[in-house]
């Protein structure tokens, strides 16, 4: 299993309204595209958070690198664009791909 973290350090100003959104309209979004069995919104409470933001990630589980592969190239671009022109200037993000061993 393949887990996909996104993690977004989002500003305070806009926190409120940015987690509704992603509650409410991007996760369902992302988890409709049928690439992911399941997801996670955590908050970072390590480093605290700062005058300039608050950080979270959100975490996608995907059967298999491949269905990730395919997730990013066939529907990421336009969910990411979405998000960064209702959100733009006011987060910064990075993407990490892990596999689950247990």
């Amino acid at each position: 299993m393949i887990l996909y973290n996104v993690t977004v350090k989002i500003d305070r100003s806009i926190h409120e309204a940015w987690l509704d959104w992603m509650r409410t309209e991007h996760i369902p979004d992302v988890m409709a595209t049928g690439f992911f069995t399941k997801h996670l919104l955590v908050r970072l409470l390590d480093p605290p958070a700062d005058e300039d933001g608050i950080t979270y990630a959100v975490q996608y589980f995907c059967k298999n690198i491949e269905a990730l592969r395919r997730y990013q190239g066939e529907e990421a671009p336009a969910l990411q664009a979405k998000h960064a022109e209702r959100f733009g200037g006011k987060f910064v993000a990075f993407r990490t791909v892990l596999k689950i061993v247990e």
